[in-house]
């Protein structure tokens, strides 16, 4: 296993995800490789200032990478900020991956059964094996 791909967005499910990935990296001596993807309708903090472009997407993937990997992450990390939608971003990423990591937030009763849609995408159309990362809320 040389590369796998991961999908960050600040969540604690890309939190959980990442930490996952970054495990299995060090288990095989793999590289991860964190992508975020933005777009101007879709912008981290909720809102649409018009002004969240590819420095301020780079700058919060930094951050999201580095809360959770710290200064010693025990693998090599490559960060990747598109410009997409991010299942699509994730799917082009993971064209020449070996594995495909995505978060999927839990969301308790009948509906934890569903994946979110950026997952549900993921592991309906990866070229490579997908594993989703859950976390419980409260």
């Amino acid at each position: 296993m040389d590369r796998i791909v991961v999908g960050i967005d600040g969540s604690e499910g890309s939190a959980a995800a990442l930490r996952w990935a970054l495990a299995e990296a060090q288990a095989h001596q793999a590289t991860v490789v964190a992508v975020h993807a933005w777009s101007l309708l879709s912008q981290p903090d909720g809102t649409f200032s018009g002004t969240y472009g590819e420095s301020d997407a780079r700058a919060y993937a930094e951050e999201a990478v580095g809360a959770v990997a710290g200064p010693d992450p025990g693998a090599d990390i490559e960060i990747a900020t598109v410009c997409e939608l991010p299942a699509k971003a994730l799917l082009e990423a993971a064209a020449d991956a070996d594995l495909l990591v995505v978060g999927a937030r839990g969301l308790g009763g009948i509906k934890e059964l569903l994946l979110g849609s950026v997952s549900t995408q993921c592991v309906h159309h990866a070229p490579v094996p997908v594993v989703v990362v859950r976390t419980r809320s409260g």
